[in-house]
């Protein structure tokens, strides 16, 4: 007797899945109502038709799910209809495949009933939520924002466009990676001015994180955006296996030469290619023990955040030691030095990126397997939605931590001539280039620290780096941090002050200015205007007795 299945599907596909599941190495039951079954289904595979709603799509996922358990659910869907990712990925079902093959069926069956999960969906055009809809007319400060972020966002996908076509010239190279940078600030500026103060007036019909492009040669807005594929496999739905799903995704994106598409200046560019992977890999690895560490010693989950925090410095010291290799000496003054002790006894390991997120949520989801809140939602660690989530978390992590590592080789370098050549890009064998990037990274920290962070604190903003599709970028994702508000200090609380009193004082000066713009038209028509009236009309008139008289 082989595993139980309860099929849901069309006639036609049932009797071609029917005979596909009876000739495949496994033994399975399969029937299309529940009685012919010999026993409650043990998994239940449901095949949706492309012309299904996404909120019949959604009901009846949840109507599966409730009536069947614990059975697992599997849903097939066809490559193209119109149900959002977002969506997809927050249906209740163990199983998800978008277009699957029939090996790959067969192999989510498997994993599925084995107590895991299988998670594959296509990329492709899905609905886009930046899209403009009809509203009231703009004001001026929301028309500023949203046409020059359309212009930016045309220019910046022009850039990346030329960038990814292949190699090029290197003046060329050096213009438009300038272009993207200028770009960028440009886009940082436009939030800066108009953001808060647009919406103080108004609500935003564009989110800025998603804006559609300008159009071109009169055509119609993009109303569509292509989605990265999502495949994402447990082999049990426990800590563990979403711990190693999360590495698996990430050591495949970290394998890959990375490019900065963050928007900011980062100090991880100066290290070589392979170093800069070997630090990611290394700090991965190590956050990995750490996390078996944890484990091991059972501790509750009150005192996680402590002993994470204690164990940080010799996290990076040992990814530090296996990035610059333990077993290579290089010559400083006259002797050699071995270059791993070396980094690790001159670099400030201590501290830690202020932009990085309370770790007491991931830790207890990653240590404990207890839920975590996504979205308003209370998940468990191994659903879609939950282990993208603490994907982006540990990437954040790693980014931030490696950024924090490579500020420090970039300073032990310019002491040391000899290890330029070892860890760093051939342009910063100069002197002069490696004091430029220093000089440049120290303002922007500046800046940072004293504009960005407050107003991002204030705003409830979180920048969170992460790794995709071979490039670092960047995401903003809200939440509370009033906490982080109370520490900032008082120059910082200068910059939350002035945004405050901005925010309080646009709907004054909207109505003001609305006032004065009516006056003004009051005065133009009723007063002026009449008053030019008439003075044409006594000129005509006073020409009509000229010219009778003249006669």
């Amino acid at each position: 007797m082989g595993q139980r299945i309860l099929l849901l599907a069309e006639p036609l596909l049932a009797e071609g899945l029917v005979r596909l599941l009876e000739q495949s190495p496994q033994t399975y039951t399969v029937g299309n109502r529940p009685e012919t079954l010999d026993g409650p289904p043990q998994l239940v595979l449901w095949c949706v038709d492309a012309s299904i709603e996404p909120e019949a799509l959604w009901r009846e996922a949840h109507h599966l799910h409730h009536t069947w358990q614990p059975a697992p659910l599997l849903i097939t869907l066809p490559a193209a209809g119109p149900w959002p990712q977002a969506l997809l990925l927050s249906l209740p079902a163990e199983g998800l495949l978008q277009a699957p093959s029939a090996d790959g069926l067969l192999k989510a069956l498997g994993t599925v009933l084995a107590g895991g999960r299988e998670v594959q969906l296509v990329g492709g055009p899905q609905p886009d939520a930046g899209a403009v809809a009809p509203g009231p007319a703009l004001g001026l400060g929301q028309w500023l924002l949203i046409s020059g972020l359309q212009q930016i966002e045309q220019d910046l996908a022009l850039c990346d466009q030329m960038l990814q076509a292949g190699p090029t010239h290197p003046v060329m190279l050096l213009m438009l990676q300038g272009r993207r940078r200028e770009l960028w600030a440009a886009r940082s500026l436009l939030h800066l001015l108009w953001g808060p103060l647009s919406l103080a007036w108004g609500p935003m019909p564009v989110p800025s994180q998603s804006l559609p492009r300008a159009p071109l040669n009169g055509s119609k807005p993009q109303q569509t955006r292509n989605s990265a594929p999502t495949v994402i496999s447990l082999g049990q739905r426990t800590a563990d296996g979403t711990w190693d799903a999360i590495c698996g995704r990430l050591r495949q994106r970290i394998g890959e030469e990375l490019s900065n598409r963050s928007g900011q200046l980062l100090a991880l560019e100066g290290l070589q290619p392979q170093r800069r992977s070997d630090l990611l890999l290394a700090l991965l690895e190590h956050l990995t023990l750490l996390r078996q560490q944890l484990r091991q010693d059972h501790e509750p989950s009150g005192q996680l955040r402590e002993r994470w925090f204690a164990l940080q410095d010799d996290l990076r010291r040992q990814a530090l030691r296996h990035m610059a290799s333990p077993y290579v000496q290089l010559p400083q003054e006259g002797s050699l030095r071995p270059v791993a002790e070396t980094l690790v006894d001159r670099c400030d390991l201590n501290g830690s990126d202020p932009e990085l997120p309370d770790p007491q949520a991931m830790l207890a989801a990653l240590v404990l397997d207890q839920p975590l809140l996504v979205d308003g939602q209370l998940l468990a660690p191994d659903a879609p939605l939950a282990l993208l989530h603490l994907e982006q978390l540990v990437a954040n992590w790693l980014v931030r931590s490696a950024e924090q590592l490579s500020a420090q080789v970039l300073t032990c370098c310019a002491a040391w001539p000899e290890l330029r050549r070892y860890l760093l890009v051939p342009e910063l064998l100069s002197t002069r280039n490696l004091e430029r990037l220093r000089n440049q990274l120290n303002a922007q920290q500046r800046w940072t620290n004293w504009l960005e962070r407050p107003v991002a604190v204030y705003e409830s903003r979180r920048p969170l780096l992460s790794i995709d599709a071979g490039a670092i970028t960047l995401r903003q994702q809200t939440e509370p941090r009033d906490q982080e508000l109370r520490q900032l200090t008082w120059s910082q609380q200068l910059v939350t002050l002035a945004l405050e009193t901005r925010d309080a004082l646009a709907p004054q000066l909207h109505s003001l200015i609305q006032g004065i713009g009516r006056v003004v038209v009051v005065l133009l028509t009723e007063v002026v205007g009449r008053a030019i009236g008439l003075v044409g009309k006594g000129i005509v008139q006073g020409m009509g007795r000229s010219l009778r008289g003249s006669q």
